[in-house]
């Protein structure tokens, strides 16, 4: 059930506890090492949506395991009620921090950086006030890129593309990157399989797809090695048209860049998941075994195969996971439950220990 979980009212609350700490254990044994880097070195995740319930069912799992300090945006007196409703025992102020649009203590600087960011977009004093006040993941990433929280999780609610553009616009790319990601995860009865880009890129480049496949590779190292794939409906030059060429190209420049990366393409999906039809075809493949990471030809065959594999396998999803990013920021989708948010709080944090490393 990826279940709906936390995506509709609650009425059963144990039940739903059972079902999470289910969930959180399916998890387990892929994302295990990335909760015990996050309790290693707790950090301040912003979270954009904070009266949503799934959130605030994740926040007090991410404050009972010591994996983050969540700084919640929402109106106090709505996140109380719900706090109360839910039968939570966290507490604003206590617990997390809270920041109430309405009574923002860093509204003025929030709004100035936003214009001066945005100034020469259209975006006058009136406007960057009007969307301060009423978009939290402008908020949210203006807090983050102030230095009031070490990474931020938006998007739960409203369009997503939206909240990708705020979230490019305020924090940008980290420097050397040119072409930002989405990197899915799916962790299945088989093992974990990593899917790319599933969401930003529409219809990328040969050169972009090496950024993408170079910012996917190591995203992946973090949890396992990579062995990358390159999807096409050709299998090593069998068909000839402008996508399966541009696959082609990709492989040629990632090896060019990253010659130590077990990288392989093009070919079908299922000659990348089967080391005995691979070696039928082109024995001479330097992919061994089956891939783990997937790099689609655009964001339609990502999308549509993660999410398909998503119901067929009733797999874990975890991500959307941003690459490229300035500073740790990471868009989810509106379907999103209390575990994924969780498992990306942790995510979450690795990357704010990550980053506070590279500017050391």
């Amino acid at each position: 059930m990826e279940s709906g979980v936390a995506t509709h009212p609650i009425t059963d609350f144990d039940a739903y506890r059972q079902r999470l700490s289910q969930y959180v254990y399916r998890s387990g044994m892929v994302m295990r090492p990335v909760f015990d880097r996050a309790k290693a070195d707790r950090k301040r995740i912003i979270y954009a949506q904070g009266e949503e319930e799934r959130v605030l069912w994740a926040a007090q799992a991410v404050i009972d395991d010591g994996i983050a300090y969540p700084v919640l945006i929402g109106r106090r007196q709505r996140v109380e009620q719900l706090i109360q409703e839910l039968s939570l025992h966290i507490r604003p102020d206590r617990d997390f921090a809270l920041i109430d649009q309405q009574n923002n203590p860093y509204y003025e600087d929030c709004w100035r950086e936003y214009h001066r960011l945005r100034g020469r977009h259209g975006v006058d004093p009136n406007n960057a006030q009007i969307r301060v006040n009423t978009r939290a993941t402008v908020v949210g990433a203006l807090l983050l890129r102030l230095g009031h929280g070490d990474a931020l999780i938006c998007g739960l609610v409203g369009n997503y593309p939206d909240h990708v553009d705020y979230v490019l616009d305020i924090i940008g790319l980290r420097e050397g990157v040119r072409t930002p990601a989405a990197l899915d995860l799916l962790i299945t009865s088989q093992g974990p399989l990593f899917i790319c880009d599933t969401h930003l890129n529409e219809n990328p480049s040969a050169e972009e797809l090496a950024d993408i496949t170079l910012l996917a590779a190591e995203e992946v190292r973090r949890f396992v090695t990579p062995k990358v794939a390159l999807l096409s409906r050709s299998n090593f030059g069998s068909y000839k048209s402008p996508q399966t060429r541009k696959m082609a190209e990709a492989l040629a420049i990632i090896r060019q860049r990253a010659p130590d990366l077990e990288v392989e393409g093009e070919m079908r999906g299922d000659v990348a998941l089967s080391a005995g039809l691979r070696s039928n075809i082109f024995p001479a493949s330097q992919l061994k075994g089956e891939a783990n990471l997937l790099i689609m030809p655009n964001v339609d065959a990502a999308n549509i195969s993660y999410t398909l594999l998503k119901m067929l396998t009733n797999g874990v999803a975890i991500g959307p996971i941003m690459l490229g990013l300035a500073q740790p920021a990471h868009v989810l989708t509106p379907s999103s439950t209390a575990r994924r948010i969780i498992n990306m709080s942790a995510i979450a944090v690795v990357d704010a220990q990550e980053a506070l490393r590279r500017t050391d």
